[in-house]
């Protein structure tokens, strides 16, 4: 419940800095596709407002960061699923131990304190 609480302190006044930054930056820029010679009209180019390309570039890093990261983990994931296939294996082993030897001390609750003694 704090959680929810402190994220809306957050969020709603995160939110209202972007709705006022793209109220203050709503005036066209061009946007062209040729660095080198930005006069020639071979590429397209667009006239856009500048909060857009500011949160376009913004959204942009976001994704490539968040796929450079995913990469970077893939290791790591797959240790974790080999990890997690062995302690399911490791715990089925267990299950079939304990059951084994609740059954042993099944056989050996029926004898008798003179029988196991008379055995050793």
């Amino acid at each position: 419940m704090v959680k929810r609480i402190v994220g809306w302190f957050v969020l709603v006044p995160l939110c209202a800095v972007l709705v006022v930054f793209a109220l203050a930056n709503r005036h066209m820029v061009s946007v062209r596709l040729d660095p080198m010679s930005p006069e020639t009209t071979l590429l397209p180019h667009a006239q856009v407002p500048l909060f857009i390309v500011i949160y376009g570039m913004l959204t942009l890093g976001v994704v490539l960061g968040g796929t450079a990261v995913w990469f970077a983990q893939g290791r790591y994931r797959k240790e974790r699923r080999r990890y997690r296939k062995e302690a399911e294996k490791l715990s089925g082993e267990l299950v079939v131990a304990r059951k084994t030897a609740r059954e042993r001390s099944h056989d050996t609750a029926l004898l008798s304190p003179d029988d196991i003694l008379d055995n050793t």
